[in-house]
């Protein structure tokens, strides 16, 4: 297994939640685990992903989400879990 965070952070809007979704899916990239808020009016996610089936690389799959992003008009960005760990070490 290969854990992935992925943060989406912006304006709530219809269909974020599904954008993003399919586009795990397409790409073989399972959710663990989901949790999203809305604040007012701004939303925020945080997703735990299986990246360990997808055939693209880590860098490309980073790349297209931060790009889907900017289409739908939030912030997507992705960290591998073991550099997240390190980052928010207390």
């Amino acid at each position: 297994m290969e854990k992935t965070v992925i943060t989406v952070v912006g304006k709530d809007t219809v269909g974020i939640i599904a954008r993003v979704c399919t586009y795990l899916a397409e790409n073989s990239i399972n959710i663990l685990d989901i949790a999203q808020t809305i604040v007012q009016g701004y939303f925020n996610m945080m997703m735990i992903v299986d990246t360990g089936k997808m055939t693209k690389g880590f860098g490309e799959m980073a790349e297209e989400l931060h790009a889907l992003g900017g289409e739908i008009g939030v912030d997507i960005k992705c960290q591998r879990e073991e550099i997240f760990d390190k980052m928010h070490r207390i």
